[in-house]
């Protein structure tokens, strides 16, 4: 009898466990509808849409989300050239919709725009070409909402693009925000490299420096750093968390958010970076080689948001020439905890300094919604 019942204890025990549903979910698709569902607008006065629109001749995709159309307009350039940042906005974009109507822009080789359009011949893949994109989309985003101005937040890469269309296109702008900003290559990469080796040489790590060694003198003079040089210095310099602070490698936030990502279908997660390598062959050496400093007076507020340890690309050169260059308004935020990943390092930090800097400016002209 005892051990009738304590058999017959144990199979209660053990049914609930035996028909409990799998804890989920249980495949991209499941995670995916979950975030959507959370994240859904569902503000009368919102919008939340993803739109290929034509530019440069071929078709490229944007997303939009708002809670309300009346407010400004945020025009997101990510970074790279050919790293998108779409896909993770709904890792740390949460909340910019209800102050601003965010755009985020998939360039020409990349993401959701190489779903679109396929891999675009090389003689496409220059600088000149991404900035005339550029422009195009801001026109584009001008007439589609209705405004007479819109804020731009360039990131790495994308910081060129906007510093650039700062200077030539004032008028369009409320305000350029500039993230991560790259303004002398040649010297940033010279730092990113010394920093580097500097840490190499303390964690007495042979293989680093020789390899540091090997690419030495490392951007010396004008002359494009070739791309199997460039990959070394961002390899060791990534490993000793100059890229993401204090996070060796740094593609933690990225591998989880892309592969999340509610925007992107499971075709575009496969493309995101597909098209990457062509775009770095084609430009990176150049980019890298730019020199944009002789800026020296924007006609535009500027808001600089700067990671303290951010040696991908100096932080500490860009701090330099804000101290120089001339503007109506100028604002530099430096992020304490952050490197070059400042969305994904202090997001939260992030919202409220567009909120406390950049949004004002759009009051002060009569653009934005009323607060309730």
């Amino acid at each position: 009898m005892r051990r009738a019942v304590l058999f017959i204890a144990a199979m209660i025990a053990l049914t609930p466990a035996c028909s409990a549903p799998p804890v989920g979910p249980n495949s991209r698709a499941e995670a995916v509808k979950i975030i959507a569902g959370l994240r859904e607008i569902v503000s009368p006065n919102g919008l939340q849409a993803i739109e290929t629109i034509p530019i440069g001749g071929i078709a490229q995709v944007v997303s939009i989300r708002s809670q309300d159309l009346r407010n400004p307009v945020i025009l997101y350039l990510h970074g790279g050239p050919g790293f998108v940042e779409m896909p993770l906005d709904w890792w740390w974009n949460r909340g910019w919709d209800e102050y601003f109507t965010v755009v985020q822009w998939d360039q020409r080789n990349a993401g959701k725009t190489y779903s679109a359009s396929g891999a675009n011949p090389v003689a496409t893949l220059t600088p000149e070409r991404y900035q005339r994109d550029t422009e195009e989309v801001v026109q584009w985003a001008l007439k589609r909402f209705g405004k007479r101005r819109i804020f731009v937040i360039g990131h790495s890469w994308g910081s060129l693009l906007g510093l650039r269309l700062a200077a030539q296109h004032p008028e369009w702008l409320h305000a350029y925000i500039g993230m991560g900003q790259a303004v002398n290559g040649p010297d940033s990469e010279r730092r990113g490299w010394a920093w580097t080796m500097a840490r190499a040489q303390a964690d007495h790590n042979v293989e680093a420096v020789r390899e540091l060694q090997a690419i030495a003198p490392y951007a010396a003079g004008t002359t494009p750093v070739p791309v199997p040089a460039i990959l070394t210095q961002r390899k060791w310099l990534g490993h000793y968390g100059g890229a993401a602070w204090r996070r060796p490698g740094g593609g933690a936030f990225e591998a989880a958010a892309i592969t999340l990502a509610p925007e992107y279908s499971d075709a575009d997660v496969r493309n995101a970076f597909k098209g990457q390598p062509a775009v770095t062959n084609a430009m990176l050496p150049q980019i890298l080689a730019t020199d944009l400093s002789t800026i020296r007076r924007l006609d535009v507020p500027l808001i600089l948001l700067l990671g303290r340890h951010d040696i991908n690309v100096s932080s500490e050169v860009a701090a330099e020439w804000f101290d120089r260059v001339k503007a109506p308004s100028k604002q530099l935020v430096w992020f304490e905890r952050s490197g070059h990943h400042i969305t994904s390092e202090e997001p939260g930090k992030l919202l409220t300094t567009l909120v406390r800097y950049a949004r004002p400016i759009a009051v002060a002209a009569g653009d934005a919604a009323p607060d309730e």
